[in-house]
This record gives structure tokens, C-alpha cells and sequence, in this order.
């Protein structure tokens, strides 16, 4: 279904960290570059995947949802805004508490407004932790969640809306495609 992505994966390096196996990929890490190729292919899943009717924002997360998001903003001629680790202090600027298997932090959203109809996409999903984060302020905010899309799904995630992925992978020593999206 995706042989550029399938095949990247397959090959990428696997980083032991304590006891966790982490795979460096180009679309979760930008390491060791992005090839046009394999963003173009996971735009055009993503938009074959993802429900974009009169979708007002492709919302995305700081960091390595932005050459993804980049892309289908530019297919779809939907504007893309980007959920930043920065406080700007803006008017209407909403907090987003974000917590993954290894990290915590704070992330902000600006220029979403009650009624927005939006998708949200992002490079991988593996806890649900930081899409949660966002989704929970979504909803405070008002804003409309049409769908919910990731490129690459790392076990099983337990997140509290609806999403979908375009591969499911499962990582050892190596990484396995478990299960491909048509």
C-alpha cells in the first residue's frame, strides 16, 4: 500500500535507550533527511484516509507534524495551524498539558476559535498522551474535530476519540509492519 514508508521503516536503525527500542525514521526524527518522495506518498494516503470536507485547519504538533502538515496544506489548499511548545501570550491563547510514557510538558494553541472544524494529524502515535492533551483542549476551546490521522501507529495507543493511521508497526530489534490502512 506504501511501499516508500513500508520500506523506510523496515530499514531504519533501531536506538537502545535504557530499555526502550526507539526507531529513527525520517518522519518521526528527520534523520537522516525527508525525501519528497515518501512525504508525497503519505500526503496522498492521508488525504485518501482522512475525512477533509469543509475543514476550516490541519492542526498539527510541534515538531514532526510540520513537513507533513506542510504538505497536505499545500494539496489541499486547507491552512495549516501549528499547536507550538512556545507561550505567545496571545488573545483567546489556550494550554495544552501534555504527557507521554517519557516526557511532560506545556504546549499552546492560538488562532482556534469555537466552531472550527478541523483534523488533527501528526507522524506517530504510540501512548495517545499528547494527542489527549490536545483533543481535551480542542473541545474546551469549542472547536469541531472532524478527524484524527497519524502516519505511523506504535502499538496500542489508547486515545479518547476515534483516529486512524496509515501503518501499524511493532518494534523489537528491527521494526515489523503489523497492519497497513487501504
Amino acid at each position: 500500500m506504501y511501499p516508500i514508508l513500508t520500506k523506510s521503516l523496515i530499514s531504519c536503525p533501531i536506538v537502545k535507550k535504557g530499555e526502550y527500542n526507539y526507531f529513527v525514521h525520517p518522519i518521526t526524527d528527520g534523520v537522516p533527511d525527508i525525501h519528497p518522495a515518501l512525504l508525497r506518498e503519505i500526503a496522498v494516503g492521508m488525504i485518501r484516509l482522512m475525512n477533509l470536507e469543509n475543514v476550516k485547519y490541519i492542526v498539527t504538533a510541534e515538531a514532526m507534524g510540520i513537513p507533513i502538515g506542510t504538505v497536505l496544506s499545500l494539496m489541499t489548499d486547507i491552512p495549516l495551524n501549528i499547536i507550538r511548545k512556545r507561550k505567545y501570550g496571545l488573545p483567546g491563547e489556550c494550554d495544552v498539558c501534555q504527557v507521554t510514557g517519557y516526557s511532560k510538558g506545556e504546549m499552546y494553541i492560538n488562532g482556534i476559535n469555537p466552531g472550527d472544524r478541523i483534523v488533527l494529524i501528526d507522524d506517530v502515535i504510540s501512548t495517545g498522551g499528547t494527542m489527549n492533551g490536545i483533543i481535551t483542549a480542542l473541545q474546551l476551546i469549542g472547536a469541531e474535530i472532524v478527524d484524527i490521522g497519524f502516519v505511523i501507529k506504535k502499538g496500542s495507543p489508547d486515545l479518547i476519540l476515534p483516529y486512524s493511521y496509515l501503518v501499524s508497526i511493532e518494534v523489537t530489534d528491527s521494526v515489523r509492519i503489523v497492519d497497513q490502512t487501504t
